[in-house]
């Protein structure tokens, strides 16, 4: 990886990207959510509910780049003042997607972490946009790319003068077909050799179905990650989209009793 010069790892160098009271990179940090912000009353009640139940950060999407022209593609400025409203409420800094290069400065007055989706991966000119911000970003891999690539991508952020990258790992494309992607969980410890920069892990759209969500979560611990982020909904039967890996409340409050304490079981281990 001879090309890249700011995302690479300089001896026990490590960023901590801190975003209001929390520190990712330090610990381990809970993203929660709903897949997308669908109303006041649904952002509300799903944001009151990973707060009571442990989580960090929240995350809703006002933009929805879907694969149907036709499906539910978010409630745009509504949505994101929602959104801003609930963390506000809760005291939840927030991540929200942001798809077109157009759309960075606003979307970067309400949002805390600017979130480039998998689609979006290799859209140089949202890179370099966001790049230019300061706002923290959480970059997803692409679906089809390799280590390489997507640190690459880290790269173009990095050189725009934003040290604030953090790398999501949300499953790569194979030719199994029970998961609606493969999770690589080998790239956490890969990317810690190879950036300083943070990895979290995405369980729901890796995984695609909810009971696989909580063992890929604890997974994610076990193999050294800095975090995950997860969809959750109030209400997943009235989700207008990914209802079927949404978790329920009760059920993201069950994998956060099994997370922390494996969490402090992992801290405690020699290194």
């Amino acid at each position: 990886m001879k090309n890249l010069k700011l995302a690479t790892r300089e001896l026990d160098q490590r960023t901590i990207i801190k975003i209001s009271n929390v520190e990712i990179g330090r610990g381990f940090t809970v993203i929660a959510g709903p897949c997308s912000v669908e109303s006041e009353e649904q952002m509300f009640e799903s944001a009151r509910a990973v707060k009571a139940a442990g989580a960090d950060m929240l995350r809703g999407g006002a933009f929805k780049p879907r694969t149907s022209p036709y499906a539910f593609q978010g409630l745009g400025l509504r949505g994101l003042k929602l959104l801003s409203q609930a963390g506000k409420e809760t005291g939840l800094p927030i991540v929200t997607e942001v798809i077109d290069p157009r759309d960075v400065s606003w979307v970067a007055e309400f949002a805390d972490v600017l979130q480039i989706g998998t689609r979006n991966m290799q859209n140089y000119s949202l890179l370099k946009e966001v790049g230019q911000t300061g706002r923290p970003v959480l970059l997803k891999r692409g679906m089809y790319s390799t280590l390489e690539e997507w640190l690459n991508c880290a790269e173009y952020i990095l050189s725009e003068g934003n040290p604030n990258v953090i790398l999501c790992e949300r499953g790569i494309r194979t030719f199994e077909t029970y998961t609606r992607n493969t999770l690589d969980l080998s790239a956490v410890p890969a990317i810690k050799e190879l950036t300083h920069l943070p990895i979290i892990i995405d369980p729901t759209h890796s995984t695609g179905r909810v009971n696989l969500i909580g063992p890929m979560s604890l997974a994610a611990v076990a193999a050294g990650a800095d975090g995950i982020i997860v969809e959750v909904h109030y209400d997943p039967a009235k989700a207008l989209c990914d209802a079927d890996q949404a978790l329920t409340p009760t059920i993201f409050k069950d994998i956060m009793q099994r997370l922390r304490p494996l969490q402090s079981f992992m801290d405690d281990l020699p290194s």
